[in-house]
């Protein structure tokens, strides 16, 4: 193999990663994860809680408090370890 074609190769590795990461757009799965929506009609109890997809719901019991959401802190159940004492 030659130099050239070599290089051309390492080009390509190098720039296709690159294109993804520089074009790619920010997506979220849920409407309602997307905290500009989070104000909208279908973030808002009761229209979100019947498909479950509220922040509260889409963010497994509590929002990040650096975004400025309070969390919801549940009580952690006892970890059990199987072995008896």
């Amino acid at each position: 193999m030659n130099d050239m074609h070599l290089i051309k190769w390492l080009a390509l590795l190098l720039v296709f990663p690159l294109s993804l990461a520089i074009f790619s757009k920010e997506s979220f799965r849920y409407p309602c994860q997307d905290p500009a929506n989070w104000d909208s009609k279908q973030c808002q109890k009761p229209m979100c809680d019947v498909t479950r997809t509220c922040p509260e719901h889409v963010f497994k019991g509590g929002r990040d408090p650096r975004l400025g959401m309070p969390t919801e802190q549940s009580p952690m159940p006892a970890q059990t370890t199987g072995v008896c004492k």
